[in-house]
């Protein structure tokens, strides 16, 4: 079947996205000892993420949205520091911006550009990376994320979801992404074609079944791939 369209995962397929995650921590530990030093000194940022791992762990309900969740913590610490009314507007702010100061690896941009002269590109994410703040927004035909459909990867209805938004059988579409289970198994599952962007060389865990389609190390080796099946 001649692939007709991608679904691409962003954090860690575009860009490794924990140099993110904690600067996003960082800027909000500051931003609280400057504004709420009490509440600063009762949740340091290891603190914190213990809490965010507690409200992850009960609101399983909220595993689609990981905005809700961080607001839900945040609010949690203000209230244990005798604030009822967290300024979360601002708190969210804060560390969105760092969490979307995101440092493209050098293959992605360039395979993009690539790929979208010739290929319809949707991405496809659990997080909530902002494609209009990291600046590429221009390369991809549609944004789906778990926020937005309540349901997330591996579940096969994000992927029907994004083949709906193409209006491409699952069979036509090849998804892209760093992880076995959320992407390969996921998109697997749901019809669609595979390919495991594997930076470090890693063998296929055999235990998640068939292996992907495509096993590449990187971006350029993927639109390589492309550009010789079409």
């Amino acid at each position: 079947m001649r692939i007709r369209a991608l679904t691409l995962d962003l954090d860690d397929t575009l860009w490794p996205v924990l140099p993110a995650l904690e600067r996003a921590d960082r800027d909000l530990d500051a931003y609280l000892r400057k504004h709420y030093p009490d509440v600063a000194r009762a949740w340091p940022i290891p603190a914190m993420r213990a809490l965010r791992a507690e409200v992850a762990a009960e609101r399983t309900d909220l595993a689609h949205d990981f905005t809700a969740q961080r607001h839900i913590t945040m609010q949690r610490a203000f209230t244990a520091c005798g604030i009822d009314e967290a300024p979360l507007e601002a708190l969210w702010e804060v560390y969105f911006s760092a969490r979307n100061s995101v440092e493209l690896y050098p293959d992605s941009l360039p395979a993009l550009q690539r790929i979208t002269r010739r290929w319809p590109v949707v991405s496809l994410t659990n997080g909530n990376a902002d494609l209009d703040r990291i600046g590429i927004r221009a390369h991809f035909t549609h944004h789906v994320c778990a926020r937005d459909e309540c349901v997330a990867k591996p579940d096969a209805r994000i992927f029907v979801a994004a083949a709906g938004r193409l209006g491409l059988a699952p069979e036509e579409i090849l998804h892209v992404g760093d992880d076995p289970e959320l992407d390969v198994v996921g998109a697997r599952d749901a019809g669609l074609r595979t390919a495991w962007i594997n930076r470090a060389g890693h063998p296929w865990p055999g235990l998640l079944g068939t292996a992907p389609d495509l096993d590449l190390r990187d971006m350029s080796a993927l639109v390589d791939w492309l550009e010789a099946q079409d």
